[in-house]
């Protein structure tokens, strides 16, 4: 009888103990695919950027390190600022437009080089500053027979749902000022007559005392005449961005970050200073970012929106004109 309940004591302990390792095995497997989700999953960028903030000796890194080697969580740590375009990422035109597509740790962007900076102006809500509201990017592109476009200024936008209608600071369309006062002092973006990029912080009346023919107002500027300008330390979180440059040679540079999407979290001042870096950007300057970034090509849009309410309304817009080419 002992050796009986002996025998069936020792069966149940087996399945115990087979039951305790089978639930210790699906919580270690579990658990395995769910950090691997987390630091080697399908959103890179999120998954980069789990690794650059996590602290070593931590027992997140002590994870990290099932999926990653020193070498890597190292050099994603230090954050590899771009992953150069590759031949068949760079699209050329024979519209004067080039495209480039670009990929950073944590975004994917997208890089319009117009070659022919006499092509480029500002396009303005006609109702500008009264109730009405603006246009979408490719509404602006159309009543300007051009090819493609850019978002610009910034503007009042109450609960995200702004409709284009009031702009931020100074306008100016063609040499007028047609929003803000001669004395508001402000970051000025502006084309001036020579079609050069102007970005300094101004009055209205000095803006066009230089001759700027188009001008919005945002920020901050990054690059002028080759120079870093921008503050050291003022750098926000990673968002959607759009930035507006020239080149040397007179070539406009636009460019559209997507963000705030599991693929593309978005970049920081710093990153996009690198890409204009990159790109030979003798000036550089920040427009209107998050939920009114949008780049528009032949009527497709290049770049991912995170607007919830669809196109937007924008006061301005930058537009490249079907010229001679």
């Amino acid at each position: 009888m002992t050796s009986k309940n002996t025998k069936k004591g020792i069966s149940i302990g087996l399945v115990v103990s087979l039951a305790i390792l089978m639930i210790i095995s699906t919580i270690g497997i579990t658990g395995y695919l769910y950090y691997k989700e987390q630091y080697r999953g399908e959103a890179v960028a999120y998954s980069k950027q789990l690794i650059k903030d996590i602290q070593e000796d931590s027992f997140e890194y002590k994870i990290a390190k099932l999926y990653y080697s020193e070498e890597e969580i190292k050099s994603i740590k230090e954050d590899i600022k771009i992953i150069e375009t590759t031949n068949d990422e760079v699209v050329e035109n024979d519209d004067g437009i080039e495209i480039h597509k670009i990929k950073g740790t944590t975004y994917q962007a997208t890089m319009m080089i117009v070659k022919n900076p006499e092509d480029v102006i500002v396009a303005v809500n006609p109702t500008l500053d009264s109730a009405g509201a603006g246009l979408s990017l490719d509404e602006y592109i159309e009543l300007h027979d051009g090819i493609a476009g850019i978002n610009a200024g910034g503007f009042e936008d109450a609960g995200g749902k702004g409709n284009g209608g009031q702009a931020w600071g100074i306008v100016i369309s063609d040499g007028k000022l047609v929003s803000g006062n001669l004395n508001d002092y402000t970051s000025v973006i502006g084309i001036n007559y020579d079609n050069q990029l102007v970005v300094k912080d101004m009055s209205a009346k000095q803006a066009l005392e230089w001759n700027i023919r188009d001008a919005v107002t945002f920020g901050p500027i990054f690059i002028d005449q080759f120079q870093v300008v921008f503050e050291s330390g003022r750098h926000p979180g990673l968002n959607p961005r759009t930035v507006i440059g020239q080149r040397e040679d007179g070539a406009f540079l636009f460019l559209v970050i997507d963000g705030r999407q599991p693929v593309s979290l978005g970049s920081t001042y710093q990153d996009i200073i690198d890409i204009m870096l990159d790109f030979n950007a003798m000036t550089a300057a920040n427009l209107d970012g998050g939920n009114s970034t949008v780049m528009v090509y032949n009527g497709e849009t290049l770049n991912s929106t995170v607007s919830i309410y669809g196109a937007r309304y924008l006061p301005t817009a930058f537009v490249v004109k079907k010229g001679s080419n």
